[in-house]
């Protein structure tokens, strides 16, 4: 049985698909891309001498281009792992008092939302329409000052 070569690129691709898969390597997939332009060399007659250039060209090609756009795109999500989300974004922001807020309680709205809240110290009490800042979130409730 004699397989063309255009088949063997084409199985190389495959076998290069399955580590990218398992390792989450990108480089394997750009190997793959690789085989399988060095298998339409080998389709549209090219020899062995141009297919094997044609696979190396596109996978060096694709791993000096893409690896540096992953490179940068990683950093800026890097950068971004830093911001605070959820309610660690709330602390240290204003909020408008509801209902009066002492140490047992009381309301606020807070971006946007109402919650229960509670003074800081014990002796603070705060009137509706006073801003306040949040100094944490504890449990469903914003702790204010």
């Amino acid at each position: 049985m004699d397989i063309d070569a255009w088949v063997w690129w084409l199985i190389g691709a495959v076998g290069l698909g399955i580590p990218l898969v398992l390792t989450a390597m990108p480089e394997f997939g750009m190997f793959a891309v690789g085989a399988v332009a060095a298998s339409a060399v080998a389709a549209l007659g090219g020899g062995i001498v141009a297919q094997v250039l044609v696979f190396v060209l596109v996978s060096v090609a694709l791993i000096a281009v893409v690896r540096p756009i992953a490179a940068r795109h990683r950093a800026g999500q890097a950068g971004q792992a830093g911001q605070a989300s959820g309610i660690d974004a709330l602390r240290g922001r204003q909020a408008v008092v509801l209902e009066r807020v002492s140490a047992d309680g009381g309301r606020i709205k807070l971006a946007g939302e109402v919650w229960s809240a509670r003074s800081y110290d014990a002796d603070q009490v705060f009137e509706p329409g006073t801003k306040v800042d949040v100094i944490e979130i504890d449990g469903a409730t914003a702790v204010v000052m």
